[in-house]
């Protein structure tokens, strides 16, 4: 962090400290070096040099969502007869659309389907996935999961066609199963009822049931994130998650409107090129609003057992130093640290100096909120 932004940080937070003490008179922080006496008493508290972790995070704006993005492409012709609602979710074995008044039901995997699915057909993948789908929906019991369709399979699959209410068979005619990585929530059609499907083309399209937070990063911070690196995300209601970046967009696309911010919770209004960025929350989100703006800190760098003070507990001095005044009883001392690391979110800032040691108290600003 550059000398000139630890002087920003540490004037707003002052500020934010002192500005609930109505009345008082900011005191010059020479005056006791000169001898002067104070105008009136500083409304302070003390805070205690501890031994922590401090984490450094740049704070960027994301918009809450779901994770992911499929087509749901047709395998198989007919005509549409039932789509479901927007924003409901399709889990495996259930109903994506219909066709000709018969279900096309969901199935995880990743490779499309591209055959009828019967005895006699040559191992492939999409057997294994359709035995790990079975073996899933409680019919495999006696079924290995391989790419072989069995007499196991065959009747695996009778059993769970039988339990579904679908045609008895056996076998799966292309066009009745679609595979995709997971759940899917619908966030559209591409085909309205009583329209032709036809092979390749995609009926609908939605994202997976997962919350997520999308981050459009501009390219000048990307080498602070990476996939997996850790992130604290702020809701709307104030409530905070930890979350995990798990994608990061390839492409970068041109930006129109606001982008990642200025290290701030109200966002940045400059215009660019951005790269998305996804992040995955720990727990549950109550109280989900799709679409909302959130806060993101993203980890740059951390500092395990350092110490530790608040913020405001820095003094700048000439010189481009700081002190921290350590409170003894009745009495006050001046001592010089060196800044490490600065955590914004937790209000912390790394500290060390041969005068200061775990324990001691520091005076900080009184908060009178």
């Amino acid at each position: 962090m550059s000398r000139g932004r630890v002087t920003l940080l540490l004037g707003a937070a002052l500020a934010a400290g002192l500005a609930g003490a109505a009345g008082l008179v900011v005191i010059n922080s020479r005056a006791e070096e000169r001898g002067a006496a104070p105008v009136t008493a500083v409304s302070t508290d003390s805070a205690e040099v501890r031994t922590t972790d401090v984490t450094e995070r740049i704070r960027v704006n994301g918009t809450l969502g779901y994770a992911g993005s499929y087509d749901v492409v047709a395998p198989g012709p007919g005509i549409l007869t039932r789509l479901p609602a927007p924003g409901q979710v399709v889990r495996r074995g259930q109903v994506l659309y219909e066709v000709d008044g018969s279900p096309v039901v969901l199935m995880y995997g990743s490779r499309p389907s591209w055959r009828t699915l019967e005895i006699g057909i040559r191992d492939g993948a999409d057997v294994q996935q359709l035995e790990a789908n079975l073996k899933a929906l409680g019919h495999g019991d006696e079924l290995t999961v391989d790419r072989h369709f069995s007499l196991a399979t065959h009747y695996a699959l009778r059993r769970w066609q039988h339990a579904a209410g679908l045609r008895t068979s056996g076998s799966v005619p292309l066009g009745r199963v679609v595979f995709l990585p997971g759940a899917i929530r619908i966030a559209g059609h591409d085909l309205g009822l009583g329209r032709q499907v036809q092979p390749g083309v995609p009926v609908e399209r939605g994202t997976s049931d997962q919350p997520a937070v999308t981050v459009q990063l501009s390219p000048q911070r990307l080498p602070d994130a990476k996939v997996g690196d850790p992130v604290l995300v702020t809701l709307p209601d104030g409530a905070t998650r930890d979350g995990r970046i798990t994608h990061i967009g390839a492409v970068v696309a041109a930006s129109s409107g606001s982008g990642d911010g200025a290290d701030s919770a109200g966002g940045g209004t400059a215009t660019g090129s951005t790269v998305p960025v996804t992040v995955r929350m720990a727990g549950t989100v109550n109280g989900f609003l799709d679409q909302a703006q959130v806060q993101v800190a993203i980890t740059v760098e951390a500092h395990q057992n350092v110490l530790a003070v608040p913020i405001t507990a820095l003094n700048a001095v000439p010189g481009g130093r700081y002190e921290v005044v350590v409170v003894d009883g009745g009495t006050t001392r001046r001592v010089p640290v060196r800044t490490g690391l600065f955590d914004e979110t937790a209000g912390l800032v790394e500290v060390s100096g041969p005068e200061l040691l775990e324990g001691q108290q520091v005076r900080v600003p009184r908060d009178n909120t």
